[in-house]
């Protein structure tokens, strides 16, 4: 089983429970971070946390200048490996939190350029392998933020809004192709963005843990298992559509 990883991995456990299932887990990582061992990789934020879980896969490291180039040359890889099986395109920022008339272009620019044209360069790419062979799944990270309004978190919100439309627009192009297309949905969950997001303040933290009807943020684990839900044989009639994991946030 081939799959392969584009974004941040948010801890151990999220590669350590893709990598399990998969024969070989390239990951795709971009923007000047460098990864100490070997990946196919679009913006993994937090490498160094998964250094060990995906060493005994078959993976290759790539550079390149450019997006495009990043995502491209990576997935070229795949060919190495025969076959592409599941897609998971993870690469996302919240940008700089701010008013609308506060935030600027070049916050709009990055965010919308990482969240929301990374995920589409990638699908891109992962479609021209995927529809040859007639099989396979892509999972896109979208957000509840792409199903509800934040204040303050504008460009952050449009992109994950359109990461859910491109899932829905695409799913449709190809419903027939046998190649499944769908979004998972985290809500507030366990990881390096909460910290910046609360700027490291402990209280902040459990105030916004409290904000969850399950009283409790999320950890990386549970959205591994939804996507890997997602790629799975149970779901082969599950297309175009958003799995949510919020501990219920949106069903108020």
């Amino acid at each position: 089983m081939i799959g392969i990883l584009a974004g941040a991995v948010s801890g151990a456990t999220l590669a350590g429970k893709l990598g399990a299932w998969f024969d070989t887990l390239p990951v795709i990582a971009p923007y000047g971070h460098t990864v100490a061992f070997g990946v196919v990789v679009v913006a993994i934020t937090y490498a160094s946390l998964v250094i060990g879980e995906l060493a005994p896969k078959r993976i290759a490291l790539v550079h390149a200048d450019t997006v495009a180039a990043r995502i491209a040359r990576p997935l070229s890889a795949i060919a190495a490996f025969g076959r592409l099986d599941h897609a998971f395109n993870n690469a996302g920022t919240e940008g700089l939190p701010a008013p609308l008339l506060d935030s600027t272009d070049e916050n709009w620019t990055k965010t919308l350029g990482t969240n929301l044209s990374g995920v589409y360069f990638c699908m891109r790419e992962e479609l021209e392998i995927l529809l040859k062979q007639r099989s396979g799944s892509i999972v896109n990270c979208a957000s509840i933020a792409g199903l509800r309004g934040f204040a303050g978190l504008g460009a952050y919100t449009a992109s994950k809004h359109g990461v859910l439309g491109l899932t829905r627009s695409a799913a449709l192009d190809y419903a027939t192709s046998g190649v499944r297309i769908n979004a998972v949905c985290p809500g507030v969950i366990l990881t390096p963005m909460i910290d910046r997001f609360t700027r490291g303040d402990p209280k902040a933290a459990i105030e916004l843990a409290a904000q969850s009807p399950m009283n409790r943020m999320g950890i990386p684990e549970e959205i591994a298992d939804a996507v890997l839900w997602l790629c799975r044989p149970g779901a082969t009639y599950v297309t175009g559509t958003e799995l949510v994991v919020d501990g219920g946030w949106c069903a108020r």
